[in-house]
């Protein structure tokens, strides 16, 4: 338990049985009335965000999230193996917890597994990853780096827009956020 005084970003409150990261908070002492704790919170898992104010010294429930570093082992079906990098534990994440970093993950690659009570929550990547890019239309003569961009396929199965003078077989940095081509690596 902690109060709304103890608030950060990053904290995790367990609300009504859900998880609830604090993105932003505020502490607001008006000029006449109580204080209070203006708050925007998100989902952990959902990803819904909402605005919560609470009263100054309420008492909110912590939830204890583990980020752990792990290595990315295997897919098996729909869900996806890490392995701790300490204690060599396998743990298995299912795929709509991967979500969208499936499509820049590589066997061996590390990532931050958060877990709460053994359950996994969410996965970060780096901010940036190296792939090889597997297929794309060849370039002409004379294209440019500003002539604009067309689709490549990366080891991992996924499509990246890169410029036209980017071959099959090269390696290109790619931002794991956004799915954006960075430059050659």
């Amino acid at each position: 338990m902690a109060t709304t005084n103890d608030l950060k970003n990053g904290l995790v409150l367990n609300l009504d049985g859900e998880l609830w990261a604090v993105v932003e908070f505020q502490h607001v002492k008006p000029g006449k009335g109580g204080a209070f704790v203006r708050t925007t919170l998100k989902n952990v898992l959902s990803g819904k965000v909402v605005d919560k104010t609470f009263n100054a010294g309420t008492k909110v429930e912590t939830a204890t999230v583990d980020k752990r570093t792990m290595q990315y082992l295997y897919a098996d079906g729909e869900d996806y193996v890490f392995m701790d990098m300490e204690t060599f534990d396998q743990i298995t994440v299912p795929g709509g917890t991967v979500g969208e970093a499936a499509n820049y993950l590589l066997p061996e690659a590390e990532a931050i597994v958060a877990t709460h009570e053994g359950v996994p929550l969410y996965i970060e990547l780096p901010t940036s990853v190296v792939l090889e890019v597997t297929y794309t239309e060849p370039g002409l003569q004379g294209d440019r780096s500003t002539g604009g961009n067309k689709p490549a396929t990366v080891e991992t199965g996924a499509t990246v827009q890169v410029p036209l003078f980017i071959t099959t077989g090269e390696k290109i940095k790619v931002d794991t956020r956004d799915g954006r081509y960075l430059g050659r690596a």
